[in-house]
């Protein structure tokens, strides 16, 4: 560690044009007399992530216990981390073992509660979120109480083959047992969320519309009032957060082009956006997470990979070629089983990247 030649706040942001960018940890933000005692400066965080459709339970487990345990194929992308995470088994969601496969599932996840059976008038959880008890706790603390973001916009009406309202699958986080939490699915309003983008500009030329150049002449001031230390963090942070945004103004620039799937796509599969565009947007969306955590913006986040019953298309992976909620239906074919398995492995993989 480096001394750091002046103090910072934690709250400290890169400001100009309307935009205002926070920063990471940095060794200047101790008080001078902790900074060389200091070794542990990170929060304690709290991300979950919900993956709908239920998971290839044969090869979902793990094997073994303690230390020894061995991954399942589904969990073999966590093999690096394979030290430092746990695998509870044999939970039981007991308020949510009822009723559909789904909707109770999902409105429950967070809640451990039983929901109402509504068709939407009288939507209730019964019951306040994890996350939220764990934002309440230190509302103080950060800019943002917490996060919440998604792939799928929030889906409405009534699923008339099982009675619920399906409000009920598109929310994971509720503050109150009948008020559910809004969730954004734009990675680049996330992103000006985060930053403090009160003016977003609009422009035909990427480079005039990046959050970095409107702070960058306030970041070359920090750079030059920081430890040595402290210089190469805040330079790996912004070469982050510039690619992270070029990622974003990718990302929106091909929503407009066509696309025509790989194999064969039945109807009911048909995706509501570009299938090969979904991997970036998930991960576009962990990144942000990632960002959030880092610069403290908050220490609580939900993310949705999609509401239940999605049916996304997967034929973006080899072998994979349907809709997921169409191939959790397997009817125990190993054809559908071996893509289902492959689908909830990915998930995985996506987790493995956000660690």
């Amino acid at each position: 560690m480096t001394r750091p030649s002046m103090s910072l706040s934690r709250r400290t942001f890169l400001k100009g044009a309307g935009a205002a960018l926070a920063l990471p940890w940095l060794e200047a933000m101790l008080p001078q007399r902790l900074a060389a005692a200091s070794t542990n400066p990170h929060p304690i965080r709290l991300a979950a992530l919900f993956m709908p459709n239920g998971v290839r339970e044969d090869q979902w487990t793990p094997t073994g216990q303690g230390s020894k345990f061995e991954l399942s194929p589904t969990l073999k992308p966590l093999e690096a981390f394979k030290n430092d995470i746990l695998i509870p088994t044999n939970l039981w969601n007991k308020g949510s073992d009822y009723g559909d496969g789904h909707y109770v599932k999902t409105s429950g996840f967070l809640t451990c509660t039983t929901i109402n059976k509504s068709l939407g008038y009288d939507l209730n959880s019964n019951g306040i979120s994890m996350d939220q008890i764990a934002a309440r706790s230190i509302t103080q603390k950060t800019p943002l109480p917490s996060l919440e973001l998604a792939i799928d916009p929030v889906t409405i009406g009534v699923d008339t083959n099982v009675g619920y309202t399906r409000v009920y699958g598109s929310h994971i986080a509720w503050n109150k047992p009948t008020r559910p939490l809004a969730r954004e699915i734009n990675p680049r309003l996330v992103f000006e969320r985060l930053f403090r983008i009160n003016n977003p500009i609009s422009t035909n030329t990427i480079s005039d519309s990046l959050l970095l150049d409107r702070v960058l002449a306030d970041a070359k001031q920090l750079r030059r009032r920081v430890g040595t230390s402290d210089k190469a963090r805040i330079d790996d942070y912004l070469e982050s957060v510039r690619a992270l945004e070029r990622r974003i103004e990718q990302t929106s620039q091909s929503e407009d082009q066509p696309w025509s799937p790989r194999g064969k796509i039945s109807p009911e599969s048909k995706p509501e956006h570009r299938p090969d565009e979904h991997p970036e947007r998930v991960r576009l969306m962990l990144d942000m997470i990632a960002l959030a955590f880092q610069t403290d913006s908050t220490r609580v986040c939900t993310f949705m990979f999609g509401n239940a019953v999605s049916n996304t298309n997967f034929s973006f992976l080899e072998g994979v070629n349907g809709g997921h909620h169409s191939l959790s239906h397997h009817e125990r074919k190993e054809e559908n089983l071996k893509q289902y398995q492959r689908i909830g492995q990915w998930h995985i993989e996506q987790y493995a990247y956000l660690l």
